[in-house]
C-alpha cells in the first residue's frame, strides 16, 4: 500500500492551479494522492475571483472553516504538501489535532505569524524574492527545516523544476519514514 499524501491548494483553489498536474505526475506512482481545494475547503466565495477578495475571506474566517472541515474529511495519519494558504490550513489543522507525520510547506507566508509550532517533521520552502516569507528568527524559534529557492518570488511553486526539486525531497524524506 502506497503512503497517503495530502495536498492542499493555494489561495486560487482549483481553478488556477494547472501547475499542480505536475506534482501529480511526479508523485502517482510512489504515493496516493487526496487534493483538497482551499477555496471549497474553506467554504470561500468565488464570485469576485481576485486575490484581495480571496485573501479577505481567508483571514476572516475562512482559514478556520477551512481546518474545521479538513480535520472532518482526515481521521488518519497523514503526509502533508500544502502551498501558500494551504500551508496555514495544514499548520492550524496540525495544531488542533490533525495527525501530521510530515509537512511540506511552499510559500506559506502567513506562518510568520505563528507562535505555537505543531508536532510532526515540518520543512518550509520559499522564494529568496519572497518579501512575506518568515525571517531566520521565526524558523530558529520554530526549529523548522527549511530551504530559500535562490531569485524565486512567492510562486516559484508553479514552475517545473522547482516543482521536481520539491517532489524528490518529499519522496525521500516520506520513503525514509515509512
Amino acid at each position: 500500500m502506497k503512503p497517503k499524501l495530502i495536498i492542499l491548494s493555494d489561495l486560487w483553489g482549483k481553478d488556477k492551479s494547472d501547475w499542480v498536474s505536475v506534482y501529480f505526475e511526479l508523485l502517482k506512482d510512489k504515493l496516493e494522492i487526496q487534493y483538497y481545494d482551499c477555496c471549497k475547503l474553506g467554504e470561500i466565495d468565488k464570485t469576485n475571483y481576485s486575490e484581495e477578495n480571496l485573501h479577505n475571506q481567508f483571514i476572516n474566517g475562512g482559514i478556520e472553516k477551512a481546518v474545521e472541515n479538513l480535520l472532518n474529511f482526515e481521521k488518519n495519519q497523514v503526509d502533508i504538501l500544502a502551498f501558500s494558504i494551504g500551508g496555514t490550513i495544514a499548520w492550524k489543522a496540525a495544531l488542533k489535532g490533525l495527525n501530521v507525520r510530515s509537512l511540506f510547506a511552499v510559500s506559506s507566508t502567513r506562518l510568520r505569524y505563528e507562535d505555537e509550532t505543531p508536532n510532526g517533521s515540518i520543512k518550509g520552502y520559499y522564494g529568496e524574492n519572497d518579501t512575506n516569507k518568515p525571517n531566520n528568527d521565526w524558523f530558529e524559534k520554530h526549529s523548522i527545516d527549511f530551504e530559500i529557492i535562490k531569485n524565486q518570488e512567492h510562486d516559484f511553486y508553479t514552475e517545473i523544476d522547482c516543482a521536481t526539486f520539491i517532489c524528490n525531497e518529499i519522496l525521500k524524506k516520506i520513503h525514509t519514514i515509512c
